[in-house]
């Protein structure tokens, strides 16, 4: 058996910040102490983590990871490798890769593919179409976090847009099933409107006129009201408007909430008064909205009314983020830097360190129904991650683990750095340096 100390940390879990130790044994957590080690302990190896944070693993609902099809922009072994280094243990990929994962066979191969790839542990969302719901009726719901639909402008046939498929689809799926929610009707009136003003050279601050507020309500209230009729559990990602919060509870518990919310961390960061600095590397679909609306988003995050904090990782070249806003690819890599992101914003009282961690690990598992992860808890699996509160480092390209080799947060300086990050017990990650021979877990869902 392998055993491993972590001892005199700063543990933040479950609402509470005290000093104490965790023991692993092989990939589970055998003991949480706080105060003094019992000397049943004594034959493990030791961590000595005075003075640093000790967290559970963040689990991200929302990733990009690229393969197969786009692997020029990222990998799995590459963007897991970021994951690790930023604190993130456990992720859920989306279906739009090439081919989509929208049938059995495409999502097996991708579950192969992360058993042999991946140094975080993973699962794949299902990729729901106007005509797959066959396949979706034969799915394993233990092996899939949830089913995706785009409800705006998306790749190949991953728009669902016929009335009789998304009554069927939220009437028949029988499980959890997450939105992009963008009215397409709305964004192509909007660009028929400014390109005929403007013409087609529309420049970045365009692009949250287009991708307007209206386009975003339109659709997930939409959402809302059909899965409230067929008592649908749905969950709408990316939430980048104060509007969209109206369409959501904070008064139940999240067991019993059938509509449920995330925010990305670039929409709780960013607003679109930055578009004049940052332009096209802060292109994302939803788009970022304003200083109002981020305000929003964080008062949210903090009084319950959004459910989790994520990334929407999506890497791209940034020759590939080059053009006009309606020619400039949306998305860009985030998930090394997320949690710290958030860590920075607690630093500056915009949320408490347990708020990030009930966001980031509490309340991803807890939404999804992850088999024992998010938690510093005995019988938990070991996903967890060391943070020194006090060393300040800036992002530069040699730090970026991305396979596109580019940040939006380049040239900014933290002052928290993932020190270590444990996988099932295992060192994953280690004062800079990812440990390729380790490999996560299948995760599961009950």
């Amino acid at each position: 058996m392998n055993r491993t100390l972590i001892k005199n940390a700063t543990i933040i879990n479950e609402g509470r910040t005290f000093t104490g130790s965790v023991l692993i044994e092989d990939d589970k957590i055998a003991a949480v102490y706080e105060g003094t080690i019992p000397a049943e302990s004594g034959d493990a190896t030791v961590i000595d983590a005075t003075g640093k944070y000790l967290l559970p693993g963040a689990i991200d609902d929302q990733v990009h990871f690229r393969e197969p099809g786009l692997t020029h922009k990222g990998d799995i072994a590459s963007e897991s490798r970021a994951a690790v280094a930023g604190g993130v243990t456990t992720f859920m990929d989306m279906p739009n890769t090439k081919p989509q994962t929208t049938t059995l066979a495409d999502l097996e191969w991708k579950l192969q593919r992360g058993a042999e790839m991946s140094v975080a542990n993973y699962s794949f969302f299902f990729g729901g179409t106007n005509d797959n719901m066959d396949e979706i009726r034969k799915l394993d719901r233990s092996r899939v976090p949830g089913l995706k639909l785009f409800l705006g402008s998306s790749t190949g046939n991953m728009l669902v847009d016929k009335k009789d498929s998304l009554e069927r689809i939220f009437g028949e799926a029988g499980m959890l099933i997450a939105i992009h929610a963008e009215k397409e009707e709305v964004i192509k009136r909007n660009i028929a409107h400014y390109t005929g003003l403007h013409g087609d050279d529309l420049d970045i601050s365009f692009h949250s006129k287009i991708r307007s507020e209206e386009a975003c309500y339109a659709s997930s209230s939409e959402a809302v009201e059909l899965a409230t009729r067929l008592g649908s559990r749905l969950h709408i990602l990316h939430l980048s408007t104060a509007k969209e919060l109206s369409l959501l509870s904070n008064k139940l518990p999240i067991s019993e909430k059938k509509i449920t919310g995330e925010v990305c961390v670039h929409h709780l960061w960013f607003y679109d008064g930055d578009y004049e600095q940052f332009g096209n590397r802060i292109k994302w679909n939803p788009s970022i909205k304003t200083l109002a609306d981020r305000t929003a988003l964080r008062e949210a995050v903090n009084n319950n009314t959004i459910d989790i904090v994520a990334t929407d990782h999506a890497p791209h070249l940034l020759s590939e983020k080059e053009g006009s806003c309606l020619k400039a690819a949306s998305g860009g890599p985030l998930i090394q830097h997320s949690l710290i992101v958030m860590l920075e914003l607690a630093m500056e009282g915009r949320f408490t360190y347990e708020k990030v961690v009930e966001k980031m690990a509490h309340m991803p598992s807890e939404l999804f129904r992850v088999d024992r992860r998010g938690y510093i808890r005995p019988g938990y699996y070991a996903d967890l991650v060391l943070v020194d509160p006090k060393e300040t480092w800036t992002v530069a390209k040699e730090n970026i683990l991305y396979k596109c080799g580019w940040s939006p947060f380049e040239g900014y300086t933290f002052h928290h750095a993932v020190w270590k990050t444990f996988v099932n017990g295992q060192l994953a990650y280690d004062n800079g340096r990812v440990n390729d021979e380790v490999r996560g877990m299948e995760a599961r869902y009950s």
